[in-house]
């Protein structure tokens, strides 16, 4: 659709009804005031037959106009116009004025034809009411056109819509220009072209993700898109009636496969069976199916937004090598040959970008294909795309001098000429046909060009198809991709020449800075899970590749969309890192872990339980919080099974007792945290310094009394005369009874009676007093 801002005519036209030749030229200028709001018509060109006529042949013209304004248009007449000038360069192409900065009533470059036949202009009976369309059928003979020159080129054609406006406010009247809509018209000649035009369309297959762990998706819109009207079912179908190259996502391929074998939806908590099984089922066959007729360029996987990622420095700037060898381990199935590619634009396909993202990966070849725009320049520093538009870009900042880089012709695909109706499928084509037409006919030789529409270009694949449909032109011959990485006999290519890289700023904005920072929290949570583990090979793949879809360029303008899709995927890794954990003996919360550290040095025990499906390797860090004497030393790492637990002893120290507030970590081998860290009281019971005195002290006089009391006994002895020899008084010969009876004791008791000072050992004990007399007389004793 075509929209043009209107101004009230500078005058009232001599008179309203006049001659078609009149008509269709612009109103005279007069004294009559402007508008106050100006009316606005839609003229939209729905066919143009043929796409590039021969001189000498019939124009067919058909489309509608639409009234978008609130005012009534009065004697309403669509008509051809043209710009009475051949275009013979491209640089002419793009040199042709989009816009005037002028009201669309004064601007006179596309006139009418001077005929009286109705045929090249369209009146209505009735008025053209505010909401009201009207259709048109314009039919141009070759002789209505007025063109003198045989010569092939183009030429700048259109439909203006004009009417009777009268302003309410002011009571002014005049006939106006109130619509236009302009294409370019191929002219060619009867006889063949010079050369033919080898023409490379690379087709995107690809779309924002969807798929969340195991088989839910987060809408139907990738369903919507597999089907026949959908957009990827429209493109698809270009590859059975043409040669093309196919730029696919293969995690886009995955979700259509995961489709494929049955798949739920999950939106606004409720989750139901998805609708497009069959759909996706019947488009992956299709595409297997195209591959034996088109070449396939696989992209980094999730087509990640290269340029945010290695801006965002590490760990993002990472994130693009580990799409880019997802990509190279890919298992397409069925043929497996295919090329890695790597897709930029316009800012983002600096030297700079390009050298990061085209090296330092795993299984990354010389042959990969890197695609760029020819728009990613400006126009004085652009590479000549002739003969080949294979060249060899200048990349000082990275580890090789230069990258082998394909540069498609942006010009082929930039439709118009006015920019409002720039993707409107019929402009595209005709745009292509005329730029091709133009190499045909001015040069000689070999000479392949490549058609890339850039990203967001076309959202149903109409235009797409609209470009595919060029192909079939006389001078144009289909061909793939591949002639510039398999030798080809019939397409021979020039040597690629060096050049430097794009100077262009980035035109389209990136993800957004809070995109990003869930793509950073979802990758640190990956690269965890996958540390903790002891063989990493083992890990469920869908994690990763998870990973790698959220970095997608497709999350461009769907920030909601991204948001679900990054936080439900941490949700899934973090519930995963909670499987490895400490064992508590805390209360309610869950949290706390209460030791006990007695003396200076002491151990404690620490649990890991593994609730994985897969044995981890890990350790338990301790940390002080608000102290600095507590010292732990290292703890070794241990494999746990799955399922299993380990309990690790912590050696630790304190130089003072008291309450000693910690934190116990689970880390992986890498030194990574494994969830969040756990409380941990230790209760440090030891001994001061003053107690360390006390018991010295007694140890002291302990072993000074033993020494003294075994000195005395030594010196008794010494004393003492030496028994006889034998007579060992430890060990007494045996009492002779009768010497017993007939001994008399020296004191005059007898044998039953017992010595006064002695206790009877028959009589009760009486209690022992104790007075300060009996503990003076106990100090300074001989046995102290």
């Amino acid at each position: 659709m075509f929209r043009r801002r209107l101004r009230l005519c500078a005058s009232v036209g001599a008179s309203l009804v006049i001659a078609a030749s009149v008509a269709a030229q612009p109103a005279p200028d007069a004294a009559a005031a402007p508008s106050a709001e100006d009316p606005v018509v839609d003229v939209a060109i729905d066919s143009f037959t043929p796409t590039a006529p021969k001189v000498g042949d019939q124009v067919v013209i058909t489309g509608r106009v639409t009234n978008t304004s609130s005012a009534t248009l009065g004697n309403p007449q669509a008509a051809v116009c043209i710009v009475d000038k051949r275009l013979t360069t491209r640089a002419q192409l793009a040199a042709i004025p989009t816009e005037a900065d002028q009201p669309l009533n004064d601007r006179n470059d596309c006139v009418g034809l001077n005929n009286s036949d109705s045929t090249t202009f369209q009146e209505y009976d009735a008025p053209l009411a505010p909401k009201a369309t009207v259709p048109f059928r314009l039919v141009v003979r070759w002789s209505d056109w007025g063109l003198t020159s045989k010569q092939p080129g183009a030429y700048t054609v259109g439909v203006r819509f004009r009417g009777d406006y009268t302003n309410e406010e002011t009571g002014d009247t005049g006939r106006i220009s109130a619509g236009l809509a302009r294409t370019l018209m191929p002219v060619v000649p009867a006889t063949p072209m010079p050369r033919k035009v080898s023409t490379a369309l690379v087709i995107p297959l690809r779309h924002r993700p969807t798929l969340l762990t195991g088989d839910r998706f987060t809408n139907d819109s990738l369903a919507d898109a597999l089907a026949p009207a959908g957009e990827l079912g429209r493109l698809l179908a270009i590859g059975k009636a043409q040669k093309v190259t196919w730029l696919v996502d293969p995690a886009m391929l995955d979700e259509v496969k995961r489709m494929a074998a049955g798949y739920r939806v999950t939106d606004n908590g409720q989750t139901r069976a998805g609708k497009g099984q069959k759909v996706a089922a019947a488009w992956i066959a299709a595409f297997n199916a195209s591959r034996a007729r088109n070449p396939v360029v696989l992209l980094p996987y999730g087509d990640p937004d290269v340029g945010s990622l290695i801006d965002g420095g590490a760990p993002l700037r990472d994130l693009v090598g580990q799409t880019r060898t997802a990509t190279e381990q890919y298992n397409l199935g069925g043929p497996q040959y295919f090329q890695s590619g790597l897709w930029l634009e316009n800012g983002s396909a600096s030297s700079r970008t390009l050298a990061a993202a085209s090296t330092g990966y795993a299984g990354t070849k010389p042959d990969d294909v890197n695609l760029v725009p020819s728009s990613a320049w400006t126009p004085n520093t652009r590479p000549a795309l002739a003969p080949t538009p294979m060249y060899d870009i200048t990349t000082p900042e990275g580890p090789v001098k230069s990258v082998r880089t394909v540069i498609a012709d942006s010009a082929l695909t930039a439709g118009g000429p006015d920019p409002t109706t720039a993707n409107d499928p019929i402009q595209v084509r005709q745009r292509f046909a005329a730029e091709t037409a133009l190499l045909a006919s001015t040069g000689k030789g070999q000479i392949t060009v490549v058609a890339l529409p850039p990203r967001g270009w076309d959202e149903t694949g109409q235009s797409t198809a609209a470009l595919a449909s060029g192909l079939t032109l006389p001078w144009t011959t289909p061909v793939g991709l591949d002639v510039f990485y398999r030798a080809d006999p019939a397409h021979p290519q020039a040597k690629p020449v060096l050049t430097r890289g794009p100077n262009v700023p980035r035109s389209t904005p990136g993800l957004t800075a809070n995109q990003l920072q869930q793509v950073k929290s979802l990758a640190s949570a990956t690269t965890t899970y996958l540390s903790l583990l002891t063989d990493r090979s083992r890990a469920d793949e869908n994690l990763r590749r998870a990973l790698l879809r959220s970095t997608s360029t497709s999350w461009r303008g769907f920030p909601d969309e991204s948001q679900r899709f990054a936080t439900a995927e941490l949700s899934s890794v973090n519930s995963l890192l909670g499987k490895v954990h400490l064992v508590t003996n805390a209360g309610a919360n869950g949290r706390e872990l209460k030791v006990n550290l007695s003396g200076s040095k002491g151990t404690f025990p620490l649990t890991i339980a593994n609730e994985l499906p897969l044995s981890v390797r890990v350790r338990v860090v301790v940390r002080s919080v608000n102290r600095t004497d507590l010292r732990i030393d290292p703890v070794q790492i241990r494999t746990i099974p799955p399922g299993q637990k380990a309990t690790y002893q912590i050696d630790a120290s304190a130089e003072q007792n008291g309450l000693i507030r910690a934190e116990a970590q689970v880390v992986t081998v890498d030194e990574l945290s494994v969830g969040s860290s756990r409380e941990l009281v230790i209760q440090a019971a030891q001994y001061g310094s003053v107690g360390w005195i006390l018991v010295g002290s007694a140890v002291a006089l302990l072993f000074g009394t033993s020494a003294v009391r075994i000195y005395r006994r030594v010196r008794s002895e010494r004393r003492n005369p030496t028994p006889e020899p034998g007579d060992d008084p430890l060990h007494p010969a045996p009492i002779d009874p009768a010497a017993l009876a007939a001994d008399t004791p020296s004191n005059g008791l007898g044998p039953d009676e017992s010595h006064p000072d002695e206790p009877n050992p028959l009589a009760p004990a009486e209690p022992l007093r104790i007075t300060p007399e009996s503990l003076k007389e106990g100090v300074g004793s001989k046995d102290g």
